[in-house]
C-alpha cells in the first residue's frame, strides 16, 4: 500500500458505465409519439435527464432529446411541470427583500407615507 495514502479516502477505480434503458431493450429508434418512453427520460420538474444520468449514449441522447422537443411541440409533453407537490420546500426570498430601505448613509430610512384621512364632503 502506498505510504501517502488517505486511509480514509475512496479507491480511485475505474466506474461500471450505466446503461441505457434502450441499449437494454434493444431500442433502435424512438418517434416523439411513444411518450412512454419518453418520460422515461424526463425528470420529475419536466427537464431532460442529462446522458450521464441516463446512460445514454451521444447518438441516443441527440435522438431522445429530438424527439422530446417533438413531443413538447405536439403538446404530448408539458414544458413545465406546474403542479408541485409538498415534497418541496417553498422558495425563500432573499435577504435583500427583507431588509429595510436604506439612504446613503446606510441607516435605515423612516417612512415617510402619512395615513390618508377621508376627507368629508358637506
Amino acid at each position: 500500500m502506498d505510504k501517502d495514502a488517505d486511509p480514509n479516502a475512496r479507491p480511485k477505480g475505474k466506474r461500471k458505465r450505466k446503461v441505457s434503458y434502450l441499449t437494454l431493450n434493444k431500442i433502435e429508434t424512438v418517434d416523439y409519439k411513444e411518450v412512454n418512453i419518453l418520460r422515461k427520460f424526463i425528470n420529475d420538474r419536466g427537464k431532460m435527464l442529462p446522458a450521464r444520468q441516463s446512460g445514454n449514449t451521444a447518438a441516443q441522447q441527440r435522438m431522445i432529446s429530438t424527439a422530446i422537443r417533438r413531443a413538447r411541440e405536439m403538446a404530448l409533453l408539458p414544458f413545465v411541470v406546474t403542479d408541485m407537490t409538498n415534497d418541496r420546500p417553498a422558495m425563500r426570498r432573499s435577504r435583500r427583500d427583507d431588509q429595510a430601505p436604506m439612504d446613503s448613509g446606510n441607516t435605515p430610512v423612516e417612512s415617510t407615507a402619512k395615513e390618508a384621512t377621508p376627507t368629508e364632503s358637506a
